[in-house]
């Protein structure tokens, strides 16, 4: 699907551009591409868009398998003119499932182009903010900075949201509550390993935007960029910046409460362990004063007493009450 953002009336509008079939040939008739489209987004494209849109704009438009490339050559490159980057951006941190999805962004003679395969919010932000209005003489370059700062803040409100479950998770490990079990250990568990994912994937994906930035700002330089243009990208540089060390410190965090999960169940099952050791050794006396006297020998002196078998309970019952109040003093219950 193309879309084409063009300016009318102090805003852009999109165009779709339509594209049918899969062959040499298959754009639709009478479809072409606006000359004064400032933005096009390919969401989803199919080989059949890829070729057309190369064709209207004479440069090579990026695969889903060469984005999903991970050596710094093929992300970040200068071809024909065109400035090629590509990031990957967290989709569905909402979700219970999210994943990193990559986008490229090319620069191209005053145009921006954007390759995607997910519908991000960012996108969604700046195509609304610049549907109800937009300066003139804007550029793809300007498109581009205001996508790069929504994308951070998007990332910004995640890392934010995985801060505050943490806290939840973290007094809910640490809260007293005589009703834990093996269950609710487990949800625990589950809950911060998500939330690891999640972080870890912020971080990803705030290492590619901080590539990009650093090669935009590289490429700049000869360019001679505008002075809000080279404001932005060290405010994107410092942003980034930022939150990396803050999701870091979040991804240590995790980690040290997963280890204090585990360390609770450890000592919930310690306690479980030591409960049947001290049964074993309280009934170990008196078993061992019912074995004597269940001996089937003639002569037993204590046989023949009238008062032996209660006796027997009794000596049977002290020996379970003596290790019981000496591991009270000791304080081993």
């Amino acid at each position: 699907m193309i879309h084409a953002y063009c300016p009318r009336e102090g805003a852009l509008r999109r165009i779709d551009v339509p594209v049918a079939g899969d062959g040499p040939e298959g754009a639709a008739p009478g479809s072409a591409m606006p000359a004064d489209a400032l933005w096009i987004d390919l969401y989803n494209p199919s080989a059949a868009e890829d070729r057309f849109v190369e064709a209207a704009l004479g440069i090579a438009i990026p695969t889903h398998e060469e984005m999903a490339e991970i050596e710094p050559s093929s992300r970040l490159r200068v071809e024909n003119e065109a400035q090629y980057m590509t990031g990957s951006l967290v989709l569905g941190s909402e979700g219970e499932r999210p994943i990193l999805s990559e986008v490229s962004f090319i620069l191209f003679r005053g145009r921006l182009l954007t390759v995607r395969y997910g519908e991000f919010k960012a996108f969604s932000l700046v195509i609304a903010k610049l549907e109800r209005g937009c300066a003139d003489g804007l550029r793809g370059e300007q498109i581009f900075m205001s996508l790069l700062d929504a994308i951070v803040d998007r990332t910004a409100d995640t890392i934010e949201r995985v801060a505050a479950d943490i806290d939840l998770i973290s007094r809910r490990i640490f809260e007293r509550d005589n009703g834990r079990d093996s269950q609710r250990y487990r949800a625990i568990l589950r809950q911060t390993g998500r939330k690891g994912d999640l972080a870890s994937k912020a971080r990803e994906s705030l290492v590619s935007m901080a590539r990009i930035v650093t090669f935009l700002a590289a490429e700049s330089e000869g360019r001679r960029p505008a002075k809000d243009q080279r404001t932005a990208l060290k405010s994107l540089q410092r942003d980034i910046a930022s939150l990396t060390n803050h999701v870091s410190y979040l991804g240590d965090k995790i980690t040290f409460l997963l280890d204090a999960t585990l360390g609770m169940v450890s000592i919930e099952q310690n306690n479980i362990i030591k409960i049947f050791a001290v049964l074993s050794v309280v009934f170990m006396p008196p078993t061992l004063i019912a074995s004597i006297y269940g001996m089937n020998f003639q002569y037993m002196p204590e046989l023949a007493d009238h008062w032996g078998y209660p006796l027997a309970l009794v000596a049977m019952l002290a020996a379970a009450i003596g290790p019981y109040l000496f591991f009270k003093w000791k304080r081993w219950l």
